[in-house]
């Protein structure tokens, strides 16, 4: 969530060129939010797989994780890190080596003045701000994007279907989302600068979750960021807003990873997933993941990769 964004501090700092800001609980490389699978000692052989503190992050990275070990790589797991600003620091640092991105906002998290917007601009671009050391693979033609969703009341009340259409309303606007659209430039900063609408921030750190529709069902807040393959913008008759200044740029998945750990093999295997994954597979483990049986990201990364012959 302005991820993660999807998912934290409200600041950016610099980490290589700099990182979305975030947060996290306790150690995230403690045993409690590690766990190692494979033989042998953790080593260059070894490779170590982080995700974001969201289930699609987690989901991805467990499907990241099982193709490399069908080919023989041993993984070491440590999920739920936190926001950007955590698992940038962690690849840094060498306590993860990969981990599931989403292309616009880690370009943004390098430069907060890009103009690029189409997922090939993006793409280009953020292979030329990833600092030394580290790279990103291909990326793949799933999307999770930011999306700026009101109530089916609201929208009708109001007559707001785009972002745009924000200025006209002459009441006091609060945004739920993620504590660092504060400083983001598709956050508070973006609607202000491209749409003229003033917001005030309801921080909530859920990346879109439950609590975040909660909010704005319950008219806690008007808007709620809340990504674009959740099942709750169906299931709570949400209208997404348009954004005719393209301010969320294109978010492709792709994995970000350090250059010491991109073998060959590596690289084939994670180039191998980026191919085949798309928006409709993120939709269908976010269902999995949240309906009423609520699959393990184990069980639906295994499905996935048996259903795609991975």
């Amino acid at each position: 969530m302005l991820r993660r964004k999807g998912l934290v501090a409200a600041a950016l700092i610099t980490i290589g060129l700099g990182a979305l800001s975030g947060c996290a609980s306790g150690d995230p490389f403690s045993s409690a939010n590690s766990n190692t699978t494979g033989e042998g000692p953790a080593g260059s052989d070894t490779i170590t797989i982080g995700s974001a503190a969201f289930p699609e992050s987690e989901i991805l990275a467990e499907v990241y994780a099982q193709a490399l070990e069908g080919k023989g790589v041993t993984v070491k797991r440590s999920f739920n890190i936190g926001q950007r600003e955590v698992y940038l620091s962690a690849l840094k640092d060498g306590s993860i080596d990969v981990i599931p991105e989403y292309s616009g906002n880690l370009l943004q998290s390098y430069d907060k003045n890009t103009t690029a917007e189409s997922s090939t601009d993006v793409y280009a671009e953020l292979q030329q701000k990833v600092p030394s050391g580290f790279e990103v693979l291909d990326q793949s033609q799933a999307q999770d994007k930011d999306s700026y969703n009101v109530t089916k009341e609201f929208s009708e009340k109001y007559q707001v279907n785009s972002l745009a259409d924000l200025k006209n309303v002459h009441i006091p606007l609060k945004l739920a989302s993620n504590p660092e659209s504060a400083e983001h430039p598709a956050g508070i900063e973006g609607l202000k600068r491209l749409y003229e609408v003033s917001v005030t921030l309801v921080p909530i750190s859920d990346s879109g979750g439950p609590l975040t529709v909660k909010a704005l069902v319950d008219g806690t807040v008007q808007i709620a960021d809340v990504y674009t393959t959740s099942p709750a913008v169906k299931a709570n008759h949400l209208i997404t807003l348009d954004d005719p200044e393209n301010m969320i740029l294109a978010q492709n998945v792709l994995p970000l990873i350090n250059s010491s750990k991109a073998s060959e093999k590596v690289v084939q295997v994670l180039n191998n997933v980026s191919a085949i994954l798309t928006t409709d597979d993120l939709i269908e483990f976010n269902t999995k993941s949240s309906g009423s049986a609520k699959e393990s990201p184990s069980a639906i990364a295994k499905d996935w990769l048996a259903e795609k012959r991975l």
